[in-house]
């Protein structure tokens, strides 16, 4: 067999496993530790591999880090009413911040992986199948035998607007600067990371140590503000946080009655270290951060089918677009709440309409 069609046969077990390691290759290949690291330093000279992790040339995914869960929703038939049982219709789909901006990533056609953490359940089977299934890579997942996969259950009223929710996620505590660490090269070799705040804060910290040493953009996505908490102190290397204006004033410690409050709390986030804040504030639009203070745009109409979800799509909206270096943090937005306007016209946690097609004009404007 030619030299040549050794390379090609490790180029095609690479583009299969990028993450697998050269003396898996060798056994494969029947070849020597030296003859497959000679053969990839050819890739890497010709331009088919970046170099780190195995990436493929023009392949470097998204890689979302967090929570994914199943979810379920309850939607009120009525007025809700405390303390009695409601009439109400019932919804079960697959869930999670970090899984939620994936899934619509892969649907606009982006290449994402998820690092995340399931049980060895069939919820988490189901859950990585899925995800499998709409395009996204979760081989850098954690599974756990001693650990069921996360729920997170939302009542609805008539209007489908959240009344309250109950999170059972205990097991994204398990994704630690050790667990990380595994995943260091998958992360290194991403073209952004976006994580959300299910992760300990010694999670998150690691995170932005390594994506600021990498030259990785690194967007951080909140989730409640009984999570702020875990935001690290200091947010150098941070090149966004998205987050609504509860969360931005726990992470603060003071009320924020209008506007002008919301600017200098951006501003305050930014001295810390991050690069931009972006604030959702529902049907009001966002808010985000410019060189001279802060911006304001209002949301699109849309009719209100279930809210569930819309937050996710535009971060993942958003996140797009920053992986284009052409695309400013004002056309990320845009595209954003555009996206958020579809979601919450869909039962549905993330909008089975997107497409590459149905969405590309607005994302590659």
């Amino acid at each position: 067999m030619t030299d040549t069609s050794k390379k090609e046969q490790l180029y095609e077990l690479i583009r299969a496993n990028p993450f697998i390691a050269q003396q898996d290759i060798a056994a494969e290949l029947n070849l020597s530790r030296s003859a497959v690291a000679g053969y990839i330093a050819s890739l890497v000279r010709e331009r088919r591999l970046l170099g780190r992790a195995y990436v493929l040339a023009g392949e470097r995914p998204i890689v979302c880090v967090g929570a994914a869960n199943l979810d379920r929703k309850l939607r009120a038939s009525g007025p809700l009413m405390m303390g009695t049982s409601n009439p109400a219709s019932a919804v079960e789909s697959f869930g999670g911040v970090a899984r939620n901006i994936a899934e619509n990533l892969a649907r606009m056609g982006a290449a994402v992986s998820l690092v995340t953490a399931v049980g060895n359940d069939s919820s988490g089977r189901a859950l990585l199948d899925h995800a499998a299934g709409a395009g996204i890579d979760t081989r850098g997942a954690l599974k756990l035998d001693d650990a069921g996969s996360g729920t997170y259950t939302a009542v609805l009223d008539a209007d489908g607007q959240m009344a309250v929710a109950l999170a059972d996620m205990a097991l994204y505590d398990r994704i630690t600067p050790a667990f990380l660490d595994l995943r260091r090269q998958q992360r290194a070799s991403a073209s952004l990371i976006v994580a959300d705040l299910n992760l300990p804060q010694d999670a998150i910290a690691t995170l932005r140590r390594d994506a600021a040493a990498d030259g990785v953009m690194l967007v951080i996505v909140a989730v409640s503000e009984p999570k702020m908490g875990r935001l690290p102190p200091s947010l150098q290397g941070l090149r966004l946080l998205i987050l609504n204006a509860g969360e931005l004033a726990a992470r603060v410690g003071r009320a924020l009655t209008s506007d002008a409050d919301l600017a200098a709390a951006c501003a305050e986030l930014q001295a810390q270290g991050a690069q931009d804040v972006v604030v959702t504030l529902g049907a009001r639009g966002v808010l985000f951060t410019t060189a001279d203070g802060v911006a304001h745009l209002d949301a699109p109409p849309a009719e209100v089918v279930d809210v569930t979800g819309a937050g996710d799509a535009f971060a993942a909206a958003v996140c797009l677009s920053l992986q284009d270096a052409g695309a400013d943090l004002a056309l990320a937005c845009r595209r954003g709440l555009q996206l958020a306007s579809l979601t919450i016209g869909c039962r549905e946690t993330v909008c089975p309409q997107l497409t590459p097609e149905t969405f590309g004009a607005l994302l590659h404007d």
